[in-house]
């Protein structure tokens, strides 16, 4: 980043390409859609070149990085609920053209498809009930579980105090343990 800052493009390269899933995924779980996604990231590394100079190297560039995510996301959040209206991208279901799909032999190491159905099912149902989380615990449980950051750097991102970080992941996990009870084996 420290290249970066010194307006290196071969170095900014280098951290898009480092950086460019883990905050496509972070934001399309923070918003749920992946076409957005892309774009709302793009943006965010359009802002890491535009204020490359107020990196500051005591602070670790993930965390400069994903706060400038998080703003990103609130602020899509707001223009959403600002100007709620139904998408044009609605997906189109495909009609089946009669025609029969080529013979396919097993996996043998594949799942069955019972197994497949009810982990796609489960993943459906967490991604639901982290949708439904407020926005400081859904961010908070996101950068925790898909990001691997450290309680310290989450309060960093998230701009405040690590009790109230770890206050907000618990209060998550609690939430998302009683909808998803259901669903898990006892």
């Amino acid at each position: 980043m420290l290249k970066v800052r010194r307006g290196n493009r071969a170095a900014f390269e280098a951290l898009v390409i480092k950086y460019q899933r883990p905050v496509i995924n972070t934001i399309y779980r923070s918003i749920g859609d992946p076409a957005e996604a892309e774009d709302l990231a793009q943006n965010v590394f359009v802002q890491v070149w535009k204020f490359r100079g107020r990196y500051k190297p005591t602070a670790k560039f993930s965390t400069w990085l994903f706060t400038i995510a998080r703003n990103i996301c609130l602020n899509e959040v707001r223009r959403r609920s600002r100007h709620a209206a139904d998408s044009l991208d609605k997906p189109v279901t495909d009609a089946t053209d009669g025609n029969e799909s080529p013979q396919q032999i097993p996996d043998p190491h594949a799942k069955p498809p019972s197994e497949v159905a009810l982990a796609a099912e489960l993943r459906r149902r967490v991604d639901a009930a982290l949708a439904d989380l407020p926005e400081a615990q859904r961010t908070a449980m996101l950068l925790l579980r898909h990001q691997n950051m450290p309680y310290e750097e989450i309060a960093k991102v998230m701009r405040c105090s690590l009790s109230a970080t770890k206050s907000l992941i618990h209060r998550a996990r609690t939430i998302l343990r009683d909808q998803l009870k259901p669903y898990l084996r006892p």
